[in-house]
């Protein structure tokens, strides 16, 4: 199984720079790396091509200009640039836990699609991890168990590892809290549903579009968490202006019988 891991970054060298070490040190490292970059500048380029030159395996750097967010856009870029047959998207400001990628392949199942969850960074531990580059990949529950006494992660819950077993499949319509910091789907399914909607500009809920899309074609969701955990590195709430548009699209979408993404991956050609 050909499978590609999409960051997606914008203008955070240092944290991507962290992320990417993270994936250095995968325990499984059968996989194409692309960094989905929506209009960062030459500092983002340089620590990508950085780390081109010694990763053990092949990376990528998909760029689109600086138009605002949009995380829609880059990501179906991403996905036009791979013919992987299985894709795990994550950002390039969550660190992967060291076995991250091997619980995404091993998880994955035709006809459905993985959602798994994060542990948040207070912003003292960020500020340290970032300035120490810390490798927080590598840390034993230990090392977690003391943060968390010491409040610098919200929960330790995640960093169970659970195997794969029918629990997983205990809600397979679920779509709230489903995010692409965090999800993996088999591409022919992205083909689909036409990929992520562009429509969707700004922060918010186009990884929620994309879910329910999935849903109504027959994609199950198939839980990932106890197994694949990232560590969301802390930052500020981002501007959320274009939020309320994007949830009167969502709420056009749950009324809808559409399938099909408005503007998609057939946009991005070569499918």
């Amino acid at each position: 199984m050909k499978t590609a891991v999409i960051v997606t970054t914008y203008n955070r060298p240092d944290a991507l720079a962290v992320v990417l070490e993270g994936y250095c040190s995968q325990s499984d490292q059968d996989f194409w790396l692309v960094v989905a970059d929506d209009g960062s500048g030459e500092e983002t380029a340089e620590v990508v091509r950085q780390f081109t030159n010694r990763a053990p395996f092949p990376v990528t750097h998909i760029w689109q200009q600086d138009q605002g967010f949009r995380a829609a856009a880059i990501r179906n870029r991403a996905v036009a640039s791979t013919d992987a047959d299985y894709v795990v998207f994550t950002d390039g400001d969550c660190v992967p836990s060291r076995h991250f990628v091997r619980v995404h392949k091993r998880l994955a199942e035709p006809g459905y699609f993985l959602g798994s969850n994060r542990v948040l960074l207070s912003a003292g531990l960020t500020n340290r991890v970032l300035r120490q580059r810390l490798p927080i990949h590598a840390w034993s529950g230990i090392d977690w168990i003391r943060s968390w006494f010491r409040r610098e992660v919200n929960r330790v819950l995640p960093l169970i590892n659970l195997p794969d077993a029918p629990f997983r499949k205990w809600t397979p319509a679920r779509w709230r809290g489903i995010k692409t910091c965090n999800l993996s789907v088999w591409r022919a399914d992205l083909i689909r549903v036409n990929g992520l909607d562009e429509s969707y500009e700004g922060w918010g809920l186009e990884d929620s579009d994309l879910v329910i899309r999935l849903l109504r074609v027959g994609v199950k969701h198939k839980n990932a968490r106890l197994a694949a955990t990232v560590f969301h590195l802390w930052h500020p709430e981002q501007d959320r202006i274009r939020l309320p548009d994007n949830q009167k699209r969502l709420d056009e979408l749950l009324h809808s019988s559409t399938v099909r993404a408005a503007i998609g991956l057939d946009q991005r050609g070569g499918l």
